[in-house]
Parts: C-alpha cells; sequence; structure tokens
C-alpha cells in the first residue's frame, strides 16, 4: 500500500512537483472549511495542520472538521507534541537541525513518544531547517533559535546532509510564515544536488512566480500558508500547478 513518504520519494523521482496547503488551526475559521477547500487547487497533494503556538485540542478539532469536507492526506505539521491528533493520516517528525536549541532537536520528539507509541498515524522523520527570511519568524520566537543565513549556503547544505545521513526522510527549508522572502533559488537548487531525499520548501512564498521559481531550483513539493490565508493565491496556483504537470510530462 501506498504511504505518504513513499509519495514524496516517488515526487522526487518523477520530478512531478506537488503542492501543500499548510492551516494553522489558530487563525482557521472551522465553519468555513468547506468553503475554503473549495477554492484550493485541485491540485493540492497534502494538507499541512499546525503551527508554533496552537491551543489546546484546537489542532485536532480543526483536522477533524477538514476531514468532513476532504479525502486530501492530512498531515501534522506540530509546533509542539501537543498538536498530536490521532485524526490526521500523518505527522511530520521534526528536528530543527538548524538550531541548537536541545528541547527542538529531541526534547519535544519524546515528548511525543507516549502518544505515538501505538499511534497509527505515518510517521516522517523530518529534518526542519529554519532558514532567515528578513524578519524574525514564529518559529524563531518559540524555539529560541537563529534561522540560517541565506549567504552561507554551504552550511545550509552541510545541515541538509547531516539531517540525511542521520536517518531523515525528508528535508523541509523554511523561511518562517509571512517571511520577507521565500528561501533563494541557489539554496534550494544546492540542496537538492545534495541530498537524495525529497526537497520541501515553504516560507515568504506569496506569488505564483516565486512558486514557479521554487519548483525550478528544485524543490519536490512547496507549502503555501499566509497566502492562502489571506485569499489571494488559489485562482494563481491551479492554474500554475497545471502548467508545471504539463511541462514535467
Amino acid at each position: 500500500m501506498s504511504t505518504i513518504s513513499s509519495e514524496f520519494f516517488n515526487c522526487a523521482i518523477e520530478s512531478s512537483k506537488q503542492l501543500c496547503v499548510l492551516i494553522d488551526p489558530d487563525k482557521f475559521d472551522n465553519d468555513r472549511a468547506a468553503f475554503f477547500l473549495k477554492a484550493l487547487p485541485v491540485e493540492t497533494a497534502y494538507i499541512l495542520v499546525g503551527g508554533s503556538t496552537v491551543a489546546p485540542c484546537k489542532t485536532e478539532a480543526t483536522v477533524k472538521t477538514l476531514k468532513t469536507f476532504t479525502k486530501t492526506p492530512i498531515v501534522l505539521f506540530p509546533g509542539e507534541y501537543t498538536q498530536i491528533t490521532e485524526a490526521a493520516d500523518g505527522i511530520l517528525f521534526l528536528s530543527l537541525l538548524s538550531g541548537r536549541n536541545p528541547e527542538y532537536l529531541i526534547g519535544q520528539q519524546i515528548k511525543s513518544v507516549s502518544r505515538l507509541r501505538n499511534s497509527k498515524l505515518e510517521i516522517i522523520p523530518t529534518g526542519y531547517i529554519l532558514i532567515d527570511g528578513g524578519k524574525e519568524s514564529a518559529v524563531q520566537r518559540v524555539s529560541n533559535t537563529l534561522p540560517l543565513s541565506q549567504n552561507n549556503v554551504q552550511l545550509i547544505v552541510d545541515t541538509a546532509l547531516a539531517g540525511q545521513f542521520s536517518g531523515k526522510k525528508l528535508i523541509y527549508l523554511e523561511a518562517g510564515s509571512g517571511a520577507g522572502y521565500p528561501v533563494s533559488e541557489e539554496i534550494i537548487s544546492a540542496v537538492k544536488a545534495a541530498i537524495d531525499l525529497p526537497l520541501m520548501v515553504g516560507g515568504g512564498i506569496c506569488d505564483t512566480t516565486q512558486l514557479q521559481k521554487a519548483y525550478k531550483a528544485g524543490a519536490d513539493l512547496v507549502v503555501i500558508g499566509t497566502a492562502f490565508e489571506k485569499g489571494n493565491f488559489a485562482a494563481q496556483a491551479s492554474r500554475l500547478s497545471l502548467e508545471s504537470s504539463e511541462s514535467s510530462r
């Protein structure tokens, strides 16, 4: 049976490119879930749910509401272990490789074990790398870590490879929600050339031009969050996703 992780790898091997939409439960209106989902591009492959700080039980309520209206796989993107819910299909088991705070390298992961030990969630070990996006992100504030400079491409590449060597199944380059600018094409290309894992990129991607650049640079999966929350991206993304799919055939 196909798994989310295997689909990630297939995406990387086939260069099919996939769009992910990130929903922050603290900013999402569950009463408008059906309307929100209808506005998403049909090419949306995954819905990520999570945030740096989310009120207790709100993640589960959001996932259950979304499940009522869509069959698109829902993957948790938790800021902390309390956001874990069995209602989802999978979880990005994040380790913040760019920081040196043990709480987000291994502390939160240990705290999550009691919830995941007998879980049916698909657990996807993910090397999470925070990149400077021009403004302080919520991840930076909550994790009390500094993002890696976009000028130090080699350090970012080495960090991604360290994630691969330590057994991660996915590398996620993140400029942060609402970033002033996204992860550069140079960084995406360099990391993609160095690793043998699916590459996910998010943060600061505000229009279809930036989405296209991320795809062309080597991102296998691109995450859009804030732009969809503002409601000004869906139609453009749908058109671009179709163009990308046709050009990759």
